[in-house]
């Protein structure tokens, strides 16, 4: 199982879209300062996950949700996410 997430940052509101077949371990990286891409960007929240069985479909949509296209799917995807 892959998940796909996506973190916010309360310093400067941009989002960290990642991937990992180990969300909980991850997530403990990314907030103890472990993960040179977020490190600055602390305090970060989980506001969007999605999970995948096939490890390749994951990582073609964490490729595609970094793209300009992608995150404005995405951040539909993030409102409808919240409301649930």
């Amino acid at each position: 199982m892959q998940i796909v997430y996506v973190l916010q940052s309360a310093k400067d509101n941009n989002l960290y879209i990642g991937c990992t077949s180990n969300l909980k371990n991850r997530l403990i990286s990314h907030l103890s300062g472990r993960v040179l891409s977020t490190k600055s960007r602390l305090p970060l929240k989980l506001v969007y996950k999605e999970e995948y069985t096939d490890k390749y479909e994951a990582y073609r949509m964490e490729r595609f949700y970094k793209t300009a296209v992608g995150k404005r799917v995405l951040r539909k995807n993030i409102n409808n996410w919240e409301i649930v």
